[in-house]
């Protein structure tokens, strides 16, 4: 199943103004996992997604741009779902690694679907716990070549 599993931050970079640079190497990296069938998203992520884009960005979506930029990602990636044993995984992740909760959940989602990179902002770069690497694509070093499967 692997692809690259994409975590919010990601996702919403695409629809951030504030962030001109960042937006743009969103737009790059989605738009090539979306030709290459690599995306992969989890329920949360999409939650977390329409939650920030259309509360929190200074130029916020409508809830209509929000639901229809959602069912894109429905439709055309691979969604994983939260499920009783990626919160039993999380709770693990929280207890062994220090992860916050949210965090951990979707570090469980990649760890029981076996997906090796998790492309985010908000871990420590290059660290890998039980073969789940986060991968922050917003750092200079950044090659998206490096990490295409």
């Amino acid at each position: 199943m692997p692809g690259l599993l994409v975590d919010t931050n990601v996702l919403v970079y695409l629809y951030d103004q504030q962030a001109p640079d960042k937006q743009l190497q969103a737009l790059t990296i989605l738009d090539y996992l979306a030709q290459e069938h690599l995306g992969v998203v989890s329920t949360q992520v999409l939650a977390e997604f329409f939650w920030v884009t259309t509360r929190k960005l200074s130029h916020p979506l409508t809830l209509d741009e929000a639901t229809a930029s959602v069912n894109r990602y429905l439709d055309t990636w691979l969604v994983l779902d939260v499920t009783t044993s990626v919160i039993r995984e999380a709770c693990r992740g929280v207890q062994v690694y220090q992860l916050s909760y949210w965090d951990a959940q979707i570090w469980a989602v990649a760890y029981l679907h076996q997906i090796p990179i998790l492309l985010s902002e908000d871990f420590q770069n290059n660290q890998v716990i039980e073969g789940v690497r986060f991968v922050n694509p917003f750092l200079s070093t950044f090659n998206l070549a490096d990490w295409a499967l």
